[in-house]
């Protein structure tokens, strides 16, 4: 196919990512002699064996440490404080252990920042095996630190790193899909998808965990239309994505709908891309489609769209076109050359905004044109029918002519 796949979209920057470096002794030295490290042994000893009420307190100061000092992070790592905080997360009882918790994560959020060794510590403490403690946990489970967390732990799908994440994508997809979600965690839930699905190893999982259901339906809000469609668009590029979206019945209506909604150039773009590796070389989803009345969406996106929506619109045209010729059907409305020519005249002319509104009216009669003929043509088989009806009962009463 000749159209190119979006460009990706990098939620979380490589680069901030640091190389895992281990400290030598005399490194360490040098960076304690810098550093407070009162208050970080304080802290460290505090978390490894202090009372509950004293961990959530080490927590708090660690994360004030690692925002004012970036060279503290590695220190924290070396002292193993890391580990600690992920054993935080699922420490103490349902209700009062929640403060902690937040101060953990909070913590860990902040260590995760700027570092790649950091981030692997953390998975290898078992952050990912503890996700099922904490999702039973609805108090914390509901919160925006967990899904940061995780989109923090996400950014090493970019890299050589690999781990389990089969058991992250329940979590995500049940926060996405719950209607208690606020809009900037749902918006966090789709960034970390985005960042696993640039890796085709992690599709399968994202697929049979209920992906592609939860963003077809979160694509059709406004608000959050572009970054599931961003997702959609990666998956589709596996074997396991595309016949997981071919076979949502959802899928074609949500996709043309989109197409149709002229605010969102971008998720205009993202939506053609998509039905168009969809329709590619595939007669049943094109069927589905044209059933669903994306042909004059096409015929608008193609006049009215960007560039890039327009390119691709007119691609699509041109197979329906090339199967109505196979078929030896008429061709109705306007010829595939008509829209090509008045595509480039409308991206040419400066008048942009006269031109859209010309176009508009052309469509709109077009479709009009062809529903007054489907009309008149329904109209004429009646007519022919009954007038056949009235022949045959005339004929068979008659004598047999030789003629």
């Amino acid at each position: 196919m000749s159209d190119s796949s979006p460009s990706s979209r990098d939620y979380i920057s490589t680069k901030d990512l640091i190389l895992p470096h281990i400290m030598s002794k005399n490194e360490i030295e040098k960076e304690m002699a810098t550093i407070d490290m009162t208050l970080i042994q304080k802290s460290a000893k505090q978390l490894n064996f202090g009372s509950y009420e004293e961990k959530e307190t080490a927590a708090k100061e660690i994360k004030r440490l690692a925002m004012a000092d970036g060279c503290v992070k590695r220190l924290l790592a070396e002292l193993g404080i890391v580990r600690s905080l992920v054993s935080m997360l699922t420490d103490g009882k349902d209700g009062d252990g929640l403060p902690g918790r937040i101060s953990a994560a909070e913590a860990l959020i902040e260590l995760a920042k700027g570092t790649f060794r950091n981030k692997v510590l953390m998975v290898k403490a078992g952050l990912i095996t503890k996700l099922q403690q904490l999702m039973d946990n609805k108090e914390f489970s509901r919160r925006q630190e967990l899904p940061l967390l995780l989109l923090s732990i996400s950014s090493l799908a970019k890299t050589n790193f690999h781990f389990a994440t089969r058991q992250i994508f329940p979590f995500l997809i049940r926060t996405l899909n719950s209607k208690e979600t606020p809009l900037n965690t749902r918006l966090t839930c789709l960034e970390t998808l985005y960042n696993f699905s640039i890796q085709l190893d992690n599709i399968k999982s994202m697929v049979t965990s209920g992906a592609i259901d939860a963003l077809l339906i979160t694509s059709l809000d406004k608000e959050t239309s572009e970054e599931a469609l961003s997702v959609l668009s990666n998956l589709i590029l596996s074997a396991e994505g595309k016949r997981g979206i071919e076979n949502h019945q959802m899928a074609p209506k949500t996709l043309i709908e989109i197409m149709s909604r002229e605010e969102n150039p971008r998720c205009q773009e993202l939506a053609s891309y998509l039905v168009l590796v969809l329709a590619h070389g595939n007669k049943e989803q094109r069927r589905k489609m044209h059933e669903c009345g994306i042909v004059p969406v096409l015929l608008q996106l193609a006049l009215l769209g960007s560039p890039l929506a327009q390119k691709r619109a007119l691609k699509i045209l041109e197979w329906y076109k090339n199967e109505g010729q196979e078929k030896g059907c008429v061709h109705s409305g306007p010829r595939l050359e008509t829209v090509s020519s008045l595509v480039l005249s409308s991206t040419s002319d400066g008048n942009t905004e006269q031109n859209n509104i010309a176009v508009k009216r052309m469509v709109k009669q077009s479709l009009d044109r062809n529903m007054t003929s489907l009309l008149q043509r329904a109209t004429t088989s009646r007519e022919f029918s009954s007038i056949s009806e009235k022949a045959l009962v005339f004929s068979s009463s008659s004598k047999s002519l030789p003629y």
